[in-house]
């Protein structure tokens, strides 16, 4: 019985094109390699919309790690810190020009909705601060607060109040 293909001819070509089919063999193993069966990512980064925090998210998470850097320091004490906001966050979308118009790029999720491509995400900018904190009365525990607050926020010290307080938190 006689195939239909060459098996000799085959083998040439394989023998021949093996650098070219490896590379192809791994480039489809990596393609197929952050995905389970199912679809979903096995990253351990999460989807865009979970990592995407709100303004309200942003700064109550960094009043608490400020909070926390400021109990710290010696003489402090247990810190309380509140911070307003000049600007949310912002965020600037990819965008294509098609013609004279310029238009957002939305993708397919896969799920039937779409979404924007965010280029870039800037974080909400501060407008003040203020830090309420038992060493709150001594003048070198609020120099350091200070100068710790001007370097982790960006604000100047006119924007950032010290005040003595009895050692709870103020919600």
């Amino acid at each position: 019985m006689k195939l239909p293909w060459d098996t000799k001819k085959w083998g040439e070509l394989l023998k021949r094109y093996q650098a070219v089919l490896l590379v192809l063999a791994i480039g489809l193993g990596l393609l197929l390699w952050p995905t389970t069966g199912d679809g979903e990512r096995t990253s351990s980064s999460a989807p865009a919309e979970e990592r995407q925090l709100d303004s309200a998210d942003y700064v109550a998470e960094l009043e608490t790690r400020l909070a926390q850097a400021l109990s710290r320091i010696e003489g402090v004490g247990e810190a309380t810190v509140i911070l307003t906001l000049e600007s949310g966050i912002r965020r600037i979308l990819a965008s294509d020009q098609k013609g004279e118009e310029l238009e957002t790029v939305v993708v397919s999720a896969g799920t039937g909705q779409q979404e924007t491509v965010t280029v870039q995400e800037i974080a909400p900018k501060l407008q003040g601060a203020l830090i309420i904190c038992p060493g709150g009365g001594d003048a070198k525990v609020r120099l350091n607060i200070l100068q710790a607050v001007e370097a982790l926020t960006g604000l100047r010290a006119n924007q950032i109040s010290i005040c003595q307080g009895t050692g709870g938190n103020v919600s």
